[in-house]
């Protein structure tokens, strides 16, 4: 009878242990995901009027421009003009604070005259990020880039967006004045081919796709 109590106890004991190590261990890891999924940078809400009320943006890409602007607040203030008549979803100022102009499914008025993959109106299906400053005179900051993917990848997921739908500004504006060469484009330069091939291998990086450097 004592026998059979100890084996008791003991299997008592080693039950409520396994039980208690369990709950901790699932407790922690929880605790460790919702850490890692943690929002790093800053973001503001800042709307612009220059939408498309009428549209739905089907978001099947994301075309990449720089402000040219001295100031983020000089920048804010050019794509809620109503004059100019410009906007954007996204403004990622040089310490990584995102400016949210727009909802991902809004239109709004950032690629002009443009081409994507044959498919004319880049408006009306892509987002528009734009870095704060001028990549012809200064590269991004890292954590502009960091910011920029934090950003993108939630949506990336949840669009099923592909990479070779993520272009830069001068892309569209080229594929435009090909597909329609008796058209006048302007010619505004936009973020670098550099810098444009500089956040493509950190957003493979992120979304762990080999990088071909």
């Amino acid at each position: 009878m004592q026998n059979n109590s100890i084996f008791k106890y003991r299997f008592w004991y080693a039950f409520v242990l396994f039980f208690f190590v369990f709950s901790y261990s699932s407790i922690s890891m929880r605790g460790e995901t919702k850490k890692n999924t943690k929002q790093i940078y800053k973001e503001i809400k800042y709307p612009t009027p220059n939408i498309d009320h009428n549209a739905i943006n089907t978001v099947e890409g994301v075309i990449l421009h720089h402000t040219a602007e001295p100031t983020v607040e000089k920048s804010l203030s050019v794509l809620t003009s109503t004059k100019k008549k410009v906007g954007t979803h996204v403004v990622i100022d040089t310490d990584g604070t995102r400016y949210i102009m727009a909802s991902p499914e809004t239109v709004t008025y950032h690629a002009g005259l443009s081409v994507l993959n044959g498919k004319t109106g880049c408006n009306y299906f892509t987002i528009g990020i734009e870095f704060q400053g001028n990549t012809l005179e200064k590269p991004l900051t890292q954590d502009q880039i960091n910011s920029a993917i934090e950003y993108l990848k939630p949506l990336i997921s949840k669009y099923k967006i592909p990479l070779r739908n993520i272009v830069s500004h001068e892309m569209i504006r080229k594929a435009y004045m090909k597909k329609y060469p008796r058209k006048r484009c302007s010619g505004k330069v936009d973020i670098t081919p550099t810098e444009y091939m500089r956040f493509m291998n950190a957003l493979k990086v992120a979304l762990n796709i080999t990088v071909h450097m």
